[in-house]
């Protein structure tokens, strides 16, 4: 950054986010108490902006808006201005997101909302540019608008913010209910209407890959042994590997695509994205045995330790999607390019494998893809080999920014996926990865005896939320029925309680995001709609459920069930947002086991994980003569000693024919 910039307020904040805002012209404050008293005392409304630090249009508007000398007149001329990051601070952004749906009907990043000093909305929106253009307002047209609003028409800005803030409170306090019957299956209906059966997936692009729509899938198969679940989860699976969605050559999935056949990425790569994707790969191989999942899973895992860890062994948050300034630039080929690099003759098939073209399959570069492929002209090692030569001169680009920011629930959600998979491939080193990511949380973003957000630099952000909670006791259940050691399941034991003393409202059901000792917001939320990861209710509905079973203490099953109680107005309502809360439905439905092996065989171990089992537990003890004991719904067959015998029933038990 240029020294003639002066630093604002958030040069001395850690998140890069906001560092990205530093030298803006722009008085930004962070969050907190003084930006609302200066609010207070001036008597000026407040801007909020909301957005994260690989955030394509919030580059967009930071280099059109906020550094632009006239816009920061005006924003410091008549508001208080507050910058956030959405991964540090979700409870802020879920607040003002839901503002913003309920003002425009849509939401997104960067999101801009204007309140007044006591923090009550009266407009909100996402993009502005510097002017209005595309029925776009401009910030130039809206600012004095907005400021002569606050201060001409005060009653109407308080009655909209009154009307706001009764809308919030109202979606703050579900009311328990029964959940409908067929609450599952009309889940999967709706699924089904909105599938594309030509290129997979649901609905029209953007496309999201949506780990939520497809486990549940996966769960719902498992249960019905309905196959065009199934069918509709592994062509989606397959589709978004195909497709440019996927870095065929670096690895690693995109967060979305702006196309309907997964062509085209929003290039950005996110640590939660390929922590979800390793669970539906990994699931999907269990069920079908397709090796091309098992080795997308390999792939992911070798990306994100080579791009994304620590060297502590933590993961950072995200890539950015934009490179010298250009979306895309990293990550897209000329024709020539790739000749050069690898030569005319393999370097004309590899570009007919991949779709690169002379006029390129996207605005004259090119993604490379497998949409349309059939048969490929080479090898698997010779496209192994100009995979890697083309990465090694991809690697001499100007690398796009990384978000280096540990967040713990997207790490935790990484541990439970690497755990996971770790047992299902009889990959030690991905327990150990694991581990160490564990490890590494562990003592960085523990203190005393309290998780907290993020980590950077040496400094911890803020206490966490109830996502951070839940996120880990979803990855020490992981990681115990993953190695069967007892620490893990002592430590989700705890993990378990400290989440009930923190943040449940033993008065209406379920879970606030906020503990009860965080500053007070406008209103504590308390959610189970989904997100591009699962919420931390929906997290709990599941993992209760299964701690309930390790610890044969219904207490936490009871939780479980309670969760689903006090969501089920959403759950009948509006299944299609409740997909992560669903697949805890369906585990309370469907049969399932509590499994028992007293020094068990590889081979027994390896059936535990081989086939598809989402809803079963299991404990192992390393002692004595082989025993096997299943038990379900409180009952217990007679214990097996034959280990074939057992072996058989492992490969018939909670499976659909």
């Amino acid at each position: 950054m240029p020294n003639e910039k002066k630093a604002n307020r958030l040069i001395n904040e850690t998140s890069p986010y906001l560092l990205q805002h530093a030298y803006n012209p722009v008085n930004w404050y962070p969050w907190g108490e003084e930006a609302f008293t200066v609010a207070k005392e001036e008597d000026k409304p407040v801007l909020v902006s909301i957005g994260y630090s690989t955030c394509h249009w919030c580059h967009v508007m930071a280099h059109e808006s906020f550094e632009d000398e006239e816009v920061a007149f005006l924003l410091n001329k008549w508001f208080i201005c507050i910058k956030v990051d959405r991964e540090e601070r979700p409870d802020i952004d879920s607040i003002y997101m839901n503002v913003c749906q309920m003002m425009t009907g849509s939401g997104g990043w960067p999101l801009n909302v204007f309140l007044t000093p006591d923090q009550k909305p009266y407009f909100a929106g996402t993009y502005f540019s510097k002017y209005s253009m595309y029925k776009r307002p401009g910030m130039m047209e809206i600012l004095p608008y907005l400021a002569k609003a606050y201060h001409k028409e005060r009653d109407r800005v308080d009655e909209v913010g009154a009307q706001i803030m009764d809308a919030l409170s109202d979606l703050s306090k579900p009311e328990k209910s029964a959940i409908h019957e067929d609450a599952a299956g009309k889940a999967y209906g709706q699924l089904k209407q909105g599938y594309d059966k030509v290129y997979g997936g649901f609905g029209t692009e953007p496309k999201f890959p949506n780990p939520s729509q497809l486990l549940y899938l996966l769960r719902y198969y498992n249960m019905t042994g309905e196959k065009e679940a199934l069918e509709m989860a592994t062509k989606t699976l397959n589709a978004i590997y195909r497709g440019g969605t996927y870095d065929h050559i670096g690895f690693g999935f995109a967060r979305y695509s702006t196309d309907r056949m997964w062509l085209v990425p929003h290039f950005e790569k996110m640590l939660y994205d390929q922590a979800l994707l390793i669970q539906c790969y990994t699931e999907a191989y269990q069920i079908t045995k397709d090796e091309k999942y098992k080795q997308i899973v390999y792939e992911i895992i070798k990306f994100i330790k080579r791009e994304m860890q620590h060297p502590d062994g933590g993961f950072y948050s995200a890539i950015d999607a934009d490179s010298e300034g250009v979306e895309g630039k990293y990550y897209t080929w000329d024709y020539d390019e790739v000749i050069d690099i690898l030569g005319p003759e393999i370097g004309k098939a590899f570009a007919e494998d991949y779709d690169v073209t002379l006029e390129g399959n996207f605005e004259e570069v090119n993604i490379p893809n497998l949409i349309h492929t059939q048969n490929r002209k080479l090898s698997t090692e010779k496209q192994e080999e100009c995979r890697l030569k083309l990465l090694k001169a991809r690697e001499k680009r100007v690398y796009p920014h990384v978000d280096d920011k540990i967040l713990t629930a997207w790490n935790t959600l990484l541990i439970a996926a690497l755990a996971k998979a770790g047992g299902v491939f009889e990959e030690k080193t991905f327990i150990e990865l694991a581990q160490e990511a564990d490890v590494f949380l562990q003592k960085n973003v523990v203190k005393e005896n309290e998780l907290y957000v993020s980590y950077r630099e040496q400094k911890v952000s803020q206490p966490g939320f109830l996502d951070d909670y839940a996120n880990y006791l979803w990855a020490l259940n992981e990681l115990y029925l993953a190695t069967g050691k007892n620490e893990y399941l002592k430590r989700a034991h705890h993990m378990a309680d400290q989440t009930i003393e923190n943040f449940h409202d033993a008065e209406h059901g379920a879970f606030f995001l906020t503990s009860h000792a965080a500053s007070p917001l406008i209103v504590r939320e308390k959610t189970a709609i989904d997100n591009a990861y699962p919420v931390g209710n929906s997290t709990l509905a599941v993992q209760m459920f299964r701690l309930g079973k390790l610890l044969e203490d219904d207490k936490y099953r009871n939780l479980g069930d309670e969760i689903l109680q006090t969501f089920a107005s959403d759950i009948n309502r509006y299944p299609g947002g409740t997909f992560w809360l669903l697949q805890a439905l369906l585990a309370y439905q469907a049969p399932s086991s509590e499994i028992h092996i007293n020094n068990p065989t590889r081979g027994i171990k390896k059936a535990l994980f081989s086939f598809y089992r989402p809803f079963d537990v299991w404990h192992i003890k390393d002692e004595g003569p082989f025993e096997m004991q299943i038990c379900e719904d409180y009952a217990c067959q007679l214990a097996i000693h034959n280990e074939e015998e057992a072996f058989k029933k492992l490969g018939h038990t909670n499976i659909a024919d």
